[in-house]
C-alpha cells in the first residue's frame, strides 16, 4: 500500500473516477498464482518465441511473449476473465461497462460473453472500425462518444453511476491486473533466467503485472515504454503526481491516455526500474520491421517496446522478453506503416 498512498486519486478534470468496489490496494505475487488458477480454465498459455532479428541486431536474445495469439488478440483478456468469474451478483444482470479504444473493450466484452453478463463499451468517436467489430461479435453494444479515450471512459463513468452499472477500470482493477500478470508466471517457467522485460504502457495494468512476477519473483529488470506523444505515465512516474496530460496525439491508441492512474502508477513507482518514451516514428519502423523480419503483425503499443529494445546500448548478452501485447492493428494503419510514402 505504500506506493498507492502517496497518490490519493481527486476530483479534477482528468476524471478518473474511483467508485466504491474500485479497491486500490495493490496485488501481490500470491493473488497472481490465484488468477492464474482461473485464467488457466478460460485461456490457452501464449508461446514465448525468439526473435532471430532483433536478438541479431541488438546483441541480445530477444523473445517475444507472443500475447497476440490470445482470443482477443490481445494481452487484456486475461484481466477480463478474471474479473468476470469474480464479478459479484449484483451486476451479473444490470451488466459492465467500460470505455476502451479496442482491446480493453474486447477483453470485457469476451468477459460478458463467456459469463452470461451485457456490456456496454464506450469508444472515442473516431475509433479503430476492426476493433469495434471484434467487440460487437463478442456481443458488447459500442457507443461511440468523445473526441479521445479520456472523454470516452467520462461517459462510461457517468452511465455506470447513472444506471448502476459496474464499471470496469482499463487500469484500477486489482482483478484485472492480476490477471494479465499471469503471462509473466508463464515467462518464468518458460525462461527463469529472463535479465529484462520491456513493456508498453498505456494504463500500466501490463507492465504493472510483470512488475509483480519477472520482476518481484524472478528478478528482472522491468523497463516501461510510453510514446513521446503520450506521456502521461511517464511524467507521474518521474514526478510524483497524478496529473492528466494536456493532450496525447499518439496514433498507438492501445498506449493514448492523458490521464494516469493510482493504481497502476503506485505500483510502477515501487516496482518499476524505469519508463522511458520512444518517438512516433519509431513506433512505426517496429510495426513495419517486426512484420517483415519475423511476420508477426504487432500494434503500436508493442511496437513501441521493440523500438525502446533497439534504442538501448547496454542490452548486449542479456536475455530480453517483450510481450506482443495485441495484433488488432487497423488496415489503414497497417498500409501506412509499411508503406508511409
Amino acid at each position: 500500500m505504500a506506493g498507492v498512498s502517496r497518490y490519493e486519486p481527486v476530483d479534477s478534470p482528468d476524471a478518473t473516477t474511483i467508485f466504491p468496489y474500485h479497491d486500490l490496494t495493490p496485488p501481490e505475487p500470491g493473488d497472481v498464482y490465484e488468477a492464474r488458477e482461473v485464467v488457466s480454465r478460460y485461456l490457452p498459455r501464449t508461446p514465448l518465441v525468439r526473435s532471430e532479428a532483433l536478438s541479431a541486431e541488438t546483441g541480445a536474445d530477444v523473445y517475444f511473449k507472443r500475447e497476440d495469439t490470445l482470443p482477443t488478440g490481445a494481452f487484456k483478456v486475461r484481466g477480463g476473465v478474471t474479473l468476470g468469474h469474480r464479478l459479484s451478483e449484483e451486476f451479473r444482470e444490470a451488466g459492465l461497462v467500460a470505455a476502451s479504444t479496442g482491446n480493453h473493450g474486447q477483453s470485457v466484452a469476451y468477459a460478458g460473453r463467456e459469463f452470461g453478463v451485457p456490456v456496454t463499451i464506450a469508444v472515442p468517436s473516431d475509433p479503430n472500425p476492426e476493433k469495434v467489430a471484434a467487440m460487437e461479435r463478442f456481443g458488447a453494444e459500442v457507443v461511440a462518444t468523445g473526441a479521445d479515450y479520456d472523454e470516452a471512459r467520462e461517459w462510461a463513468e457517468r452511465r455506470a453511476a447513472e444506471d448502476g452499472l459496474r464499471y470496469v477500470h482499463s487500469a484500477n482493477e486489482p482483478d484485472l491486473v492480476a490477471g494479465v500478470a499471469t503471462a509473466g508466471l508463464e515467462v518464468l517457467e518458460t525462461l527463469p533466467e529472463v535479465d529484462r522485460v520491456v513493456c508498453p504502457i498505456g494504463g500500466g495494468s501490463g507492465a504493472a503485472g510483470y512488475c509483480l512476477t519477472t520482476g518481484a519473483i524472478g528478478g528482472a529488470e522491468v523497463v516501461g515504454v510510453q510514446s513521446a506523444a503520450a506521456d502521461a505515465t511517464y511524467r507521474a512516474y518521474h514526478e510524483g503526481h497524478l496529473d492528466p496530460a494536456e493532450s496525447a496525439t499518439t496514433e498507438a491508441e492501445g498506449i493514448s491516455s492523458r490521464a494516469p492512474f493510482a493504481l497502476t502508477v503506485g505500483i510502477l513507482r515501487d516496482r518499476l526500474d524505469d519508463l522511458v518514451t520512444v518517438p512516433e516514428a519509431a513506433i512505426w519502423d517496429g510495426v513495419r520491421d517486426v512484420l517483415a523480419a519475423d511476420r508477426i503483425l504487432i500494434e503500436g503499443a508493442c511496437a513501441a517496446a521493440v523500438a525502446a529494445v533497439r534504442s538501448m546500448d547496454d542490452v548486449a548478452g542479456e536475455t530480453v522478453v517483450v510481450p506482443t501485447t495485441g495484433r488488432n492493428l487497423s488496415t489503414e494503419k497497417l498500409r501506412r506503416a509499411v508503406d508511409p510514402e
